[in-house]
């Protein structure tokens, strides 16, 4: 069990952030045991070859495979730093994975149990060299997994800080610490968390905590104590559908609406971007904002600002629609 201090002044500085590093990793983990992962195994099924061919997933030689364990073995921290911020940029995360202190990686190495790879000696044995190393494969990986399904993973994660900065206006702290996930509850001053690692320090009033949400960490959850910002990565709502074809219009909405329209409004299960929109229907953007902009006109679609992206949601008339003409 995981117990967290977190006085009043740390609560008032919880902050949401996305990660492109805290993917990649809950994503290796993924590859590396599919079985636990049973939602992911259609985006496991079809990047596993191309990974395979740049030999990211060796396990004699990959350095990123290495060092990421299956579940529960323990994740060296220095590879999730926190977060800046809700834009998550890749690079920026990069950089500072470049910057981490040799004695920093050399420590957290020292408590992965059992015996070096090579991969993993020649990064303790030089850190920066290593961490270089390490970062050429983390952008490999990201080309070869991630990219080509981003805008879809991000509307998902937008969507999620959208509902619970809804729900922290609604219920508070409490309501939106204790509605996270089922290993984790906020009692009195101290957040705990349902896994197995040693305890964690109280969060000083001036770090606050991140909330990191994430697509690949579901089903658990993955927890930082260490350095100056502790974090939890915790599964995202709206995994469950990520991979799924969107549902079809009714035939009877698009006789009234326009095959496009009604097939806009189907897709738009979740919040969800112009772009992913476009993804999703097969419409050109630009079709897709003419037809968003006329749905907002009938009240069928709101639209609202989550970062730098606009996300357009179905209002209650559309949902009354869409159930009358199924």
């Amino acid at each position: 069990m995981v117990a967290i201090g977190l006085s009043a002044g740390g609560v008032a500085r919880v902050r949401f952030a996305l990660s492109c590093l805290w993917e990649v990793m809950a994503g290796v983990r993924v590859l590396r045991d599919p079985g636990r992962h049973a939602i992911h195994l259609p985006w496991a099924n079809r990047v596993r070859p191309r990974l395979a061919e740049a030999g990211l997933l060796d396990p004699d030689a990959g350095l990123l495979r290495q060092l990421v364990p299956p579940a529960p073995g323990y994740l060296p921290d220095f590879l999730t730093p926190p977060p800046a911020g809700l834009a998550p940029d890749l690079d920026q995360e990069l950089a500072v994975l470049r910057a981490t202190p040799p004695e920093t990686v050399r420590g957290q190495l020292d408590l992965c149990p059992g015996p070096r790879p090579a991969a993993v000696a020649a990064l303790y044995a030089d850190p920066d060299a290593g961490l270089r190393r390490l970062a050429e494969e983390i952008a490999t990986y990201w080309r070869l997994a991630v990219a080509r399904d981003w805008p879809r993973i991000r509307a998902v994660l937008d969507a999620e800080v959208f509902h619970r900065a809804r729900r922290l206006a609604e219920d508070g702290a409490a309501g939106l610490l204790n509605d996270l996930h089922e290993r984790v509850r906020w009692e009195g001053d101290a957040l705990l968390i349902n896994q197995r690692h040693c305890a964690a320090p109280d969060v000083p009033d001036g770090s606050g905590l991140v909330l990191v949400p994430s697509v690949f960490v579901w089903p658990s959850v993955l927890s930082i104590a260490a350095g100056d910002v502790p974090q939890l990565a915790y599964p995202a709502r709206g995994v469950g559908g990520l991979w799924e074809c969107p549902a079809e219009a009714p035939d009877a909405l698009g006789a009234v609406l326009g095959r496009g329209r009604a097939r806009l409004l189907a897709a738009l299960d979740a919040p969800r971007s112009t772009t992913e929109l476009a993804r999703r229907t097969g419409l050109s953007p630009a079709g897709v904002s003419q037809h968003l902009t006329a749905l907002r006109a009938a009240g069928l679609v709101v639209t609202h600002r989550q970062g730098r992206s606009l996300l357009s949601s179905r209002t209650a008339v559309a949902e009354a629609l869409l159930g009358a003409s199924v």
